[in-house]
């Protein structure tokens, strides 16, 4: 097992839930609320990443984030090096890949938000953003969860963005996916064997958290009915 490539993996993984959580949240919250033909252009590009091929996400975002670019050079001065083949690079490039992946289910939970609660706590005086964080969140938590999930694991097994925009750095921009795809091109199945075993096993988790928590929440719920 690459220990270096699974920490960076982590690392991003988390870096990228963290960031788009506090993104989504509020455009989840726009685009279930908005109405008229904005709203149909941010869902589709915020839905892009699902349809277009990573590869060219990567491309874009690669050329984008060059030093020939404005963007590229505005970077390269306030970082004193180029996003691309960088972790900053990678993080920038999973954020934009894994959008859908936190978006799309909150957008699905606060649509489905019962709006005489927002009236009720509007008629009690509540701010908007005492509401949204005393009424509206609470009501999606599965929602939040799912989301929160869906983009760590998604990130976590990301690859031809990842490997367009950082490259094969070791201890750099190397993640679990493209250490895997070293393993099979040196031949080294066993290798590869563990670390594909290790990927499979955070889906498999991740998955099993999604669908067995509304069941878990119904569970508590009958018993603090029953007690």
């Amino acid at each position: 097992m690459d220990l270096d490539a699974l920490l960076l993996t982590l690392r991003l993984a988390l870096s990228t839930t963290a960031i788009l959580l506090v993104v989504a949240l509020p455009l989840a919250w726009w685009i279930a609320s908005g109405h008229g033909p904005m709203r149909a252009v941010v869902q589709s590009v915020v839905a892009l990443p699902l349809v277009l091929p990573p590869t060219v996400i990567g491309f874009y975002l690669l050329v984008a984030l060059g030093p020939l670019t404005p963007i590229g050079r505005l970077f390269v001065h306030l970082l004193g090096h180029p996003l691309a083949f960088s972790f900053s690079g990678l993080l920038t490039g999973s954020i934009l890949y894994s959008l859908p992946f936190a978006v799309q289910p909150l957008v699905s939970g606060f649509s489905g938000i019962d709006r005489a609660y927002l009236e009720a706590s509007a008629g009690l005086g509540a701010t908007p953003t005492r509401t949204f964080r005393r009424v509206i969140l609470p009501l999606t938590r599965t929602s939040l969860l799912t989301a929160a999930i869906l983009t760590f694991t998604h990130t976590v097994g990301e690859f031809g963005v990842v490997l367009m925009l950082g490259g094969n750095i070791p201890g750099a921009t190397r993640t679990l996916s493209i250490a895997l795809y070293d393993q099979v091109q040196d031949f080294d199945y066993a290798a590869a064997n563990h670390t594909a075993l290790l990927l499979l096993l955070v889906a498999m988790v991740s998955l099993l958290v999604i669908y067995l928590w509304p069941s878990l929440r119904n569970h508590e719920r009958r018993v603090g009915l029953v007690d």
